[in-house]
């Protein structure tokens, strides 16, 4: 077994008239790429309270869990990982709605903006692999609450 950082994070999926919630992250290297608003579960804290925190984090948004959608493990080989280390990402993907509050950027964070994008205009979007995995899960809603894994290159990415 590859030796590897983890890290458990939980997602939002928020889906509305054909548009999904996504979030633009901007790393502090100065890229960027569209992703779902999410992010680590703190140590002691439930995923299903840490969706809802990330969402008002990082969009402004005020949100209430649907469901839960499914979970994705991924592992990043180290020559494809940012620190040069195998990484391991658990994402619990959670469908959530948007209850309240004003999109706005994340204050003293690394996400400039979110936008509720058109569903069929993702595929051409600088984007992480977990928007490819929350929108098939919402779409799909598979009983085990897992889908194929997303493959990385063009415009998607880790």
């Amino acid at each position: 077994m590859l030796e590897a950082s983890f890290r458990l994070a939980a997602y939002a999926v928020c889906v509305e008239g054909g548009r999904v919630l996504l979030a633009r992250y901007v790393s502090p290297e100065g890229e960027s790429n569209w992703t779902l608003p999410g992010g680590q579960v703190e140590r002691g804290e439930d995923p299903f309270d840490a969706v809802i925190r990330e969402l008002a984090e990082e969009t402004g948004l005020d949100g209430v869990v649907e469901r839960l959608l499914g979970v994705d493990s991924r592992l990043i080989p180290p020559e494809e990982s940012r620190g040069g280390t195998g990484h391991q990402n658990v994402g619990i993907f959670y469908l959530v709605r948007v209850v309240g509050g004003e999109l706005r950027p994340e204050p003293n964070g690394v996400t400039a903006e979110s936008v509720w994008t058109p569903i069929s205009r993702v595929v051409g979007l600088v984007r992480s692999s977990l928007v490819d995995v929350g929108v098939a899960l919402a779409d799909s809603l598979p009983a085990t609450g897992h889908v194929a894994s997303v493959p990385v290159g063009g415009l998607v990415r880790h």
